[in-house]
């Protein structure tokens, strides 16, 4: 269990930092990935596109 948690804790920072880059291909607006403006700042959290790519790498590290 804490394995996984670990792999959405670093998935969720590897998607916020590339957030600009993987919202030209759709990532990033899916349902459930939400953006948030507070204080004049916008905050990315992408939630859906987390999971998203973690069961698709999950599935590469199988197959290989």
């Amino acid at each position: 269990m804490l394995k996984w948690v670990l792999v959405l804790v670093v998935a969720l920072i590897v998607l916020t930092a590339l957030a600009p880059w993987l919202s030209r291909y759709g990532l990033g607006r899916l349902p459930g990935d939400l953006t948030v403006r507070y204080k004049g700042r916008l905050y990315y959290l992408p939630f859906t596109s987390t999971i998203l790519l973690s069961l698709a790498l999950s599935l590469l590290a199988r197959v290989l």
